[in-house]
């Protein structure tokens, strides 16, 4: 599906709420961070000044989700996007990071995708297997001829009583 099709246009309201113009509905931010997490694209519109606040709003869903479990990045690297923000690391940010993170998504994916094929590899090999000594084998024969333990009334153990 493509960005454009996935799309989802939001109007921000100057009392802060957010309208979905696709549903035409009032929207939480937690509405918006699943819709991204559902592999939607958001694109928010500041309805008095027309300017595109979607970094913004997406800062605030990250922000919001860092309060809860306490952190999001380290301290030094808080530091570093403070001091470098609008330079260096805008560019980082913008480029190297967006395909770091998709690469290792990639390759998260196809390793996952090996390792449930081993298993199934596996698992057919383990059904394919017969126990051992489930049939028996000549020696087995050969040895019950010399071996048996005899029971009570002079039966062997491969012979059966009548009441067996």
């Amino acid at each position: 599906m493509s960005e454009t099709s996935n799309k989802i246009y939001l109007k921000k309201y100057s009392n802060r709420r957010l309208y979905d113009t696709e549903k035409s509905v009032y929207i939480t931010l937690n509405e918006v961070a699943e819709m991204v997490k559902q592999g939607r694209w958001i694109e928010v519109t500041d309805v008095d000044s027309g300017e595109d606040v979607t970094a913004f709003t997406l800062t605030q869903i990250v922000m919001e989700e860092a309060k809860k479990k306490n952190t999001l990045l380290p301290v030094p690297l808080l530091h570093l996007v403070i001091r470098y923000g609008e330079t260096e690391l805008s560019d980082f940010f913008g480029k190297y990071l967006e395909k770091m993170i998709n690469s290792y998504l990639t390759y998260k994916n196809v390793a996952d995708e090996q390792f449930n094929k081993w298993l199934e590899m596996g698992a057919a090999i383990t059904q394919g297997a017969q126990p051992p000594f489930t049939a028996e084998n000549p020696l087995q024969s050969f040895f019950k001829q010399f071996f048996s333990v005899p029971k009570p009334g002079g039966e062997t153990d491969d012979e059966k009583s009548p009441g067996e």
